[in-house]
């Protein structure tokens, strides 16, 4: 007598096996469903939560097949409780290559505006610059910025990319910005008129950030209003100290800073 397989489901309607991955936090996955891309921030009995880099969240049933991870179908099950943390991520939310070694500078740099822009751009997106061998330098401010650009010379082996805090329409930081042009170089900017504002009130532990009348120094109007003592150097450090990844900042930031990163990046 021959022998049967109990499934009896044809061989072309059988699902082909996919892995099972511990839902770790900070995995990065997409629901296969909704196509939603985010982080595990936490997974529960049956259920995992995800966020996406603008700070939406979302909550999804682990059904078999039901994930993407680098585009190939998996099974997400809840890791073991004594399962060690290991990131996936850097702060920006890029993949991790752990033990990479920084690449040698590229000639290409991207500019900003200061010592804070600068500072902040290191904490979340530092790790993705040293893989990428992108040199962040700042310019206290952009008034001279033409001859900087001139100075600089772009081309196609040295691209130049400057981040511009308040870029908006009328403003002088606009009209600086139209004076240079070049194919070799990308001027972008947020619309904060400092970038503290860039970091999002809920992170500093405030309900948003103050109006500042103007003609007032805007710094020191935000310490005031606050109740802050009135030393802006230690007031950003505050600030600072509260930004762990991408998820605190403002959307308006993360897109440009990604944005130059890619462009000084690209090969012509």
């Amino acid at each position: 007598m021959r022998s049967y397989s109990p499934d009896l489901t044809p061989p072309w309607k059988r699902s082909t096996p996919v892995p099972e991955v511990p839902a770790e936090r900070d995995l990065v996955v997409e629901e296969a469903g909704t196509g939603f891309c985010g982080a595990v921030i936490r997974c529960e009995a049956g259920t995992v939560t995800l966020e996406d880099r603008f700070g939406k969240h979302r909550v999804f049933p682990m059904e078999p097949r039901g994930f993407l991870l680098e585009g190939k179908a998996v099974t997400l099950v809840r890791p073991p409780s004594d399962a060690p943390v290991r990131p996936t991520r850097t702060a920006s939310g890029s993949l991790a290559v752990p033990g990479a070694r920084a690449r040698v500078a590229r000639a290409g740099r991207i500019y900003v505006e200061g010592r804070h822009d600068a500072e902040l751009v290191e904490k979340v997106w530092g790790d993705d610059l040293r893989v990428e061998g992108v040199v962040v330098e700042y310019l206290e401010g952009v008034d001279d910025l033409p001859a900087i650009v001139a100075d600089f010379a772009p081309g196609p082996d040295a691209r130049l990319g400057v981040l511009v805090d308040h870029l908006v329409p009328g403003s002088k930081e606009s009209r600086i910005a139209a004076s240079v042009c070049d194919p070799h170089l990308l001027v972008v900017g947020h619309p904060y008129i400092d970038v503290w504002e860039a970091v999002k009130p809920s992170s500093v532990g405030i309900s948003g950030w103050p109006s500042v009348p103007r003609g007032q120094d805007w710094k020191t109007g935000v310490c005031r209003a606050l109740g802050w003592p009135e030393n802006t150097g230690a007031a950003w450090q505050h600030i600072l100290s509260k930004v762990g990844s991408y998820r605190d900042l403002e959307p308006a930031l993360l897109g440009r800073v990604e944005e130059l990163i890619d462009f000084v990046t690209a090969v012509d």
